[in-house]
């Protein structure tokens, strides 16, 4: 398994892989291998209630909640601890094959729960850095044994993309493990949207979804992986093979796939295309012989304000490492944003504003504001947004 290991201190780490460990056993699993806990990542495999066999790959830390200066008093934390302070970005692996699902989780074992973060979005990261929440997470934790909430953060004054932090107790842990395989690479919205339907998901796991071709994998790999879930190699092979299963029914929402068949069909549209390219708009739209239009489409957030007002995190994932400032998008890097209200309402449904008409980011200069609520300025109308683009 291609992945970067540290040698960590056993007797610190040994209660959050008991945790692990025990979590698992109390969902009704059976635990195939797990790795010594002097090594991080842990690596474990087992086998569900329901006779699948699963992998986890775990980045885990202890979670507490320490009297520490200057912090508030309230504040419990986990920090991304391995090897020494180096200050050099570390990617938090993921399984070409899908065999093996990432977690990022603190862990506090005295309490009897965990807090996971998508590895996803940290990822590449650094160590040493704390993943703060609340007493009032942890209070909604133990009462419900699950729950989740929106985290927003702030480096050197600037805001970062909101993550959602799901926690739960070791009777969920299974149920997360679940939810983590079937949320990655889900925007905010929708792993909100799911981690609302949980009790939903069971139905998910038997739908089947469009992927990429199966990867060539190693015999060296396969043997390993024989051993690891402790299967013959043609039933590794299924496993594998058997990956668009796992993907649940999220995989089809792809709010781009929806808007581009919303748009074509309006009168007058004579191109309507997806772009694929990395860091471009997502379609490109011409009516009638005008200029082409290009539009940009972001899902809301699940959770609106108190008055109803529906929001979207305006910005990139990433920024460069010399400006922070490029996560911000500049008002002629399209001409349209189109917000799809998908994770908020359950319908494909979409609100259209020109980018010419939105906020400016306060310290930014040139960006515009990932504060965005959708206003006055927001219209169901395409059309009418299109043709005011044109005439801008």
């Amino acid at each position: 398994m291609e992945y970067r290991r540290f040698r960590v201190s056993a007797p610190d780490r040994r209660p959050l892989l008991m945790f692990i460990q025990e979590a698992l056993e109390r969902c009704g699993c059976s635990v195939l291998n797990a790795s010594s806990p002097n090594e991080a990542p842990f690596r474990l495999t087992f086998e569900a209630p329901d006779g699948e066999r699963m992998g986890i790959l775990v980045y885990a830390f202890l979670a507490n909640s320490k009297a520490t200066r200057n912090r508030p008093s309230d504040e419990h934390r986990f920090q991304l601890k391995y090897g020494s302070n180096d200050g050099e970005l570390h990617d938090l692996w993921q399984d070409p094959f899908q065999l093996y699902t990432t977690l990022l989780l603190g862990i506090n074992p005295d309490l009897g729960f965990f807090v996971g973060a998508d590895p996803l979005h940290h990822s590449p990261t650094r160590f040493f850095i704390s993943i703060e929440f609340k007493d009032r997470d942890v209070r909604a934790i133990l009462a419900d044994g699950w729950a989740f909430w929106e985290r927003a953060t702030r480096h050197a004054g600037i805001d970062q993309p909101i993550e959602l932090m799901v926690g739960g107790t070791a009777e969920s842990f299974l149920r997360y493990v679940r939810f983590e395989r079937a949320a990655k690479g889900l925007d905010v919205g929708h792993r909100t949207l799911l981690a609302e339907k949980l009790a939903a998901l069971s139905r998910f796991q038997s739908i089947q979804g469009a992927e990429a071709p199966d990867p060539k994998i190693p015999e060296a790999l396969v043997h390993h992986l024989t051993q690891e879930f402790e299967l013959a190699e043609t039933e590794i092979l299924d496993l594998i093979q058997s990956a668009p299963r796992l993907k649940m029914a999220v995989r089809g929402w792809v709010a781009e796939v929806h808007l581009q068949r919303t748009l074509a069909e309006l009168p007058g549209v004579t191109e309507c295309v997806r772009l694929e390219e990395e860091g471009s708009p997502d379609i490109r739209l011409r009516i009638a012989d005008a200029r082409p239009l290009l539009i940009e489409c972001k899902n809301v957030l699940r959770g609106r304000l108190a008055d109803g007002t529906v929001r979207v995190d305006f910005q990139r994932t990433r920024s460069s490492k010399d400006d922070p400032c490029t996560r911000f998008y500049r008002p002629d890097d399209f001409d349209i944003v189109a917000a799809c209200l998908h994770p908020c309402t359950e319908r494909w449904e979409f609100r259209f504003a020109l980018t010419g008409a939105m906020d400016s980011h306060k310290r930014c200069l040139g960006r515009l504001s990932n504060l965005v609520r959708l206003d006055d300025r927001w219209s169901t109308d395409a059309l009418g947004a299109f043709n005011r683009a044109l005439e801008a």
